[in-house]
């Protein structure tokens, strides 16, 4: 596919100004820009629904192109079969056939055909419309923001599928991590240009920062010649004789191209406002579970706990991630701990003198019909900034919102756009706490570093609900992760680190389960073995040996889990990352010794009492 001079203009500077481009097959690409530079528009041209104001898209003879939107049609319905159908070529090909093609499909990406598409999450639907996409094997799969509404684990799954296909795919996303596996290919957008890196996305970011410099060289070289010729044609007459034309007009060719000259758009200068100092515990949770009382007609969810046994402590300061499959109850603990909802059972303390501001991930708190600056005063011309008033249009100006954009109504917005509405909203107030329900879906790489970085400088507390893995890396303290338990639905662990930590430690742990599970057999196994048939079915009783051993254990768990205690308490300190790299890592493995020897402890105290019981 070729894009040959296209131009595309809404109001304002052209998104796309006269720019060039080949798609070649196999490649993976991936599309960058800030908001509102025109991403999806020109995802939207080269798929054919939107047609270029001037030049023209040339697609080779037969090509296919399927297009995943960035939101999910509210009007979606039917079986999954039915919607994944919808997207079968008409071809000449067999029903029979295009049965096989849709049955094929729907069993790489786990999916029940009989299952309605109206039942299932955000997330789900979004998987049945990339089966619907690529079901007719597109020689161009287009995806815009593909990860958003998914949980890590479809993350992850979506990664290998689209590390696996075969043919060309571009896509938009906010997500690092995502982007760095899979394109071997950058493309950027940028003044209404379309910049073609041909790399990784490492690489593009090593590129970007070198070239970044070597512009802003040559435009202060520029703008320095430019004054002195400025100066030179204020002498007056002297420079309007004959023999100085030539100089006159290099200087109105000066002129023009600095008028020409498009300024980069600036980055978010994002302020959080601290409130007052909170208590130092923020959170205490003891053995906490939570049921939804059951309505009428719903008895069989009867008893069925959507938080169970959930211990934790979050003091001032702690930056808490909160990760988990859609659907596991996240929202529900966040309630919890925020005081909206009472626990079933156990005890849970929520701190004194919180100041809690929360960013939904729905965006429900703006009103579709405001304007950008009355949805961030409450129609007012001022805010308040640490004490001081700012007229509103000067403060949006902070978070890259110009007067005529800040009069623009919420509904003409990009996704981007709004999350940096109401990241602008949210922040007109002082808090010690700050709770963020996937706060970067949607956003440029630009604003979302900002955040991070005023959000690892902020002193109070912070939960944040986040599928973006590096988002989680840079910026929170500790994990807590919902993780499934056979035939006991959904527990939360607590783990200190982001969100590789997170991987490593449950590995780990899970390894060390099953090592000492099987070491533990391997020391039974003999005994059973010499057991004469006659006493086949008699549990035997305890050796000397292993009743001197279980007598033990108890304080040797009561040990291990003291020193546990104070490996996480010095850990969740903030200054406990100044220190050096060395020191950290040796803390982190004497962690993982200590939690794998507390485990396998457990275990084995378990046994040793089943054996001891008659």
């Amino acid at each position: 596919m070729t894009l040959d001079q296209v131009t595309i203009r809404f109001r304002g500077p052209a998104l796309l100004d006269e720019v060039t481009c080949l798609i070649e097959a196999k490649q993976r690409i991936g599309l960058l820009g800030r908001n509102g530079a025109g991403k999806s528009t020109l995802l939207k041209m080269i798929q054919g629904e939107v047609e270029p104001d001037h030049g023209s898209v040339i697609r080779e003879p037969g090509v296919h192109v399927a297009f995943l939107p960035q939101a999910v049609p509210e009007d979606l319905h039917g079986s999954i079969r039915t919607v994944v159908s919808g997207g079968v070529l008409q071809t000449d090909k067999a029903a029979w056939e295009c049965e096989h093609e849709v049955d094929k499909i729907l069993s790489q990406m786990q999916l029940d055909p009989d299952v309605e598409v109206a039942q299932l999450s955000a997330g789900m639907k979004r998987r049945v419309l990339l089966a619907q996409s690529i079901v007719s094997q597109p020689d161009l799969l287009l995806l815009d923001e593909p990860t958003n509404h998914l949980d890590l684990d479809s993350i992850c799954w979506l990664e290998d599928f689209l590390h696996r296909y075969p043919r060309a795919f571009m896509f938009v996303t906010h997500d690092r991590q995502f982007l760095r596996r899979l394109a071997n290919r950058i493309l950027e957008i940028e003044a209404g240009q379309i910049f073609d890196w041909s790399c990784d996305y490492d690489t593009f970011l090593q590129r970007k920062e070198a070239e970044l410099e070597a512009s802003e060289k040559q435009n202060r070289l520029f703008d320095k010649r430019l004054a002195e010729e400025e100066a030179w044609i204020r002498q007056g007459i002297k420079a309007r004789r004959t023999r100085n034309e030539g100089r006159v007009r290099a200087l109105k060719k000066m002129r023009e191209e600095r008028l020409q000259r498009r300024e980069k758009t600036g980055i978010s200068n994002l302020q959080i406002q601290e409130g007052i100092r909170s208590g130092n515990v923020v959170v205490r949770a003891q053995n906490v579970s939570f049921q939804y009382p059951v309505e009428p007609g719903q008895e069989k969810l009867q008893g069925v706990q959507v938080i169970q046994d959930f211990n934790a402590t979050i003091f001032r300061g702690d930056k808490v991630g909160i990760i988990g499959p859609n659907g596991a109850g996240k929202t529900t603990l966040l309630r919890l701990m925020l005081g909206e909802l009472r626990p079933s059972e156990g005890e849970l303390q929520v701190g004194i003198n919180l100041q809690i501001v929360y960013f939904d991930q729905l965006r429900d708190q703006l009103n579709e019909d405001s304007t950008v600056e009355e949805a961030v005063a409450d129609g007012y011309q001022t805010v308040h900034i640490n004490g001081k008033p700012r007229h509103v249009l000067g403060y949006l100006q902070d978070f890259l919102f110009d007067a005529e954009r800040s009069r623009t109504k919420i509904s003409h917005l990009s996704g981007g756009e709004r999350n940096r509405v109401l990241l602008a909203k949210l922040f007109t107030k002082p808090a010690n706490v700050i709770v963020l329900d996937e706060p970067t879906n949607d956003l440029d790489f630009e604003t979302m570093e900002m955040l991070e970085q005023r959000l690892v400088e902020y002193a109070g507390t912070l939960l944040l609900v986040s599928h973006d893995r590096e988002f989680l890396n840079n910026i929170v303290t500790s994990v807590l992760a919902f993780e499934d338990s056979p035939g006991q639905g959904y527990r939360v662990c607590e783990y200190v680190g982001g969100y590789d930590e997170w991987k490593r430690q449950a590995s780990q742990r899970s390894e060390a389960a099953s090592e000492a599970q099987k070491k533990s057999k391997q020391q039974t196994q003999p005994a059973t073995a010499k057991a004469t048939p006659a006493k086949s079915n008699t549990k035997r009783g305890l050796s000397f040996r292993e009743s001197k051993e279980l007598e033990k254990l108890p304080g040797r768990i009561e040990e291990l889990e003291t020193t546990l205690g104070q490996l996480h308490q010095q850990m969740a300190d903030p200054a406990f990352y100044k220190s050096a790299g060395d020191e950290i890592s040796a803390v982190k493995r004497e962690l993982e010794t200590v939690q794998a020897e507390l485990d396998a402890s457990y275990l084995r105290w378990q046994e040793l009492e089943e054996l001891s019981e008659p």
